[in-house]
């Protein structure tokens, strides 16, 4: 027989892109302010795999990554899209976004994000959010999916991702032993 056991803890970040890197300060403190502290700040990316933001955000657009230091359960993902969502709308300008923020959560096998928008590999969660399996761990990196966005794929975001899946299982062997 079958046994439920609850889902082991996941490392929550937010993917933050705008054409205005000097709104970068500002949202890492609304964010933590809404997530608690930020352990992991990624450098700061090139956004330039599509220009489907363009129209609205400007060309010229930068990615950073902001990870949590507080652990959450995966199904808090849909109440963290819900309020980055609202986090957007603070921030906007004549009924344009500044900025946009995807969260996701790192697990030790694997990168998921949260999206508004169902697709094919993208699995409903609730209250309109949806979540897909971006990138999965295996033999000592993460790997891609043929639906992987093109800027995942990039050595720069895998090195971050390995980086900070380190940093949780540091975490969870902590939690573990309480050392």
């Amino acid at each position: 027989m079958a046994e439920i056991k609850p889902p082991k803890p996941v490392k929550l970040f937010t993917a933050v892109f705008t054409a205005r890197i000097d709104l970068f300060e500002d949202i890492k403190r609304t964010l933590e302010k809404e997530f608690g502290i930020i352990d992991f700040q990624s450098e700061i990316f090139p956004f330039e795999n599509t220009d489907y933001y363009e129209k609205e955000m400007g060309k010229n657009l930068k990615k950073i990554f902001y990870f949590f230091k507080n652990l959450i359960a995966p199904d808090k993902i849909v109440d963290i899209k819900i309020k980055t969502i609202e986090i957007e709308k603070k921030f906007m300008i004549q009924g344009k976004r500044q900025i946009n923020i995807d969260p996701g959560y790192l697990g030790l096998s694997k990168i998921v994000l949260a999206s508004t928008k169902d697709f094919s590999h993208r699995i409903y969660l609730g209250n309109g959010i949806y979540a897909e399996v971006t990138l999965f761990f295996k033999r000592g990196t993460f790997h891609i999916f043929p639906y992987t966005y093109p800027d995942y794929r990039t050595e720069g975001y895998i090195k971050t991702f390995i980086k900070v899946r380190e940093i949780l299982k540091n975490q969870i062997e902590f939690d573990k032993f309480g050392k």
